[in-house]
């Protein structure tokens, strides 16, 4: 899908990547679901139903522009990443 950001960059987004991820992603199997979507203007994601499915504008135009995901969404993924649960009594 071709997408214009605000900075009037326009690139391609295949979205064919997140038909394997499964979970909330299998509706994109559905064409028509996909093919639903719309942005939520507070939160500025595109979502798909009723916001059971979005994906976030930083993802969109890394993907759109092949750059790298801004450096506080890497960061964040490995802290998420390296956390550990501990149980407790």
């Amino acid at each position: 899908m071709e997408v214009t950001f605000e900075d009037c960059v326009t690139g391609i987004v295949d979205f064919s990547k997140y038909l394997n991820q499964g979970s909330v992603f299998e509706k994109f199997n559905c064409i028509e679901f996909f093919k639903n979507f719309s942005i939520n203007k507070e939160l500025g994601v595109l979502t798909w139903g009723d916001d059971e499915v979005d994906i976030a504008p930083e993802t969109l135009y890394a993907d759109a522009t092949n750059a790298p995901l801004p450096d506080w969404m890497t960061l964040r993924q490995e802290s998420l990443a390296n956390l550990s649960f501990q149980p407790t009594s």
